[in-house]
């Protein structure tokens, strides 16, 4: 099977959907965390455990990402080998637009349901949650502007497909993806 490759913007329910399609096609689920974790391993450290991001060796390895201009491009070359081999359910912001493989979509939210989405997740504040949103929403923009001259959020062209996932729970989204990428493979 080709690879499903899900983007959006944070807190949009890319990772729920992957996670569904994945046990329910019985693939692999691979994000940028985890690629960061490969890239971590070959630069000699241990990532271990959830909370290792916050561990002193985790946040030097973070710092070490932050003065490295091509440390995102790396993770994202990594991202794209693995779509081409397919089997597999990407999330991923920015390989949509470098590679021409995989089925791909874009998953679309409002900033208050995207941070009542986190609210559930995070256990965390609504009125917080609506400014990390827009904090993270805005970094993207800019970052990815910035590493590829992506228009993050406006330029959908690369996807086969956008679902609004506002009023949908996740099963109907990861089912909606589902059936997209079997009439894509169909049709070829």
């Amino acid at each position: 099977m080709e690879a499903i490759v899900l983007s959006g913007f944070s807190a949009v329910g890319k990772t729920t959907a992957a996670n569904i399609i994945a046990e329910r096609l019985g693939l692999k689920v691979v994000g940028g965390g985890d690629i960061l974790r490969e890239m971590a391993e070959d630069r000699g450290y241990h990532p271990q455990g959830e909370d290792w991001w916050d561990t002193e060796e985790g946040i030097r390895f973070a710092k070490e990402r932050d003065t490295n201009p091509d440390f995102d491009k790396e993770a994202d070359e990594r991202l794209v080998r693995k779509i081409a081999k397919g089997d597999i359910v990407v999330t991923s912001y920015t390989t949509p637009w470098i590679t021409d493989k995989g089925f791909k979509v874009w998953l679309k939210g409002t900033p208050e349901c995207r941070a009542e989405r986190m609210t559930t997740r995070d256990k965390t504040d609504l009125q917080e949650c609506i400014r990390v949103i827009n904090i993270r929403d805005k970094e993207n923009i800019r970052l990815y502007k910035s590493l590829y001259n992506i228009d993050f959020g406006t330029d959908l062209r690369p996807f086969d497909l956008v679902i609004e996932t506002d009023k949908k729970t996740p099963e109907e989204v990861a089912e909606l993806i589902i059936k997209g990428a079997y009439m894509k493979a169909a049709s070829r």
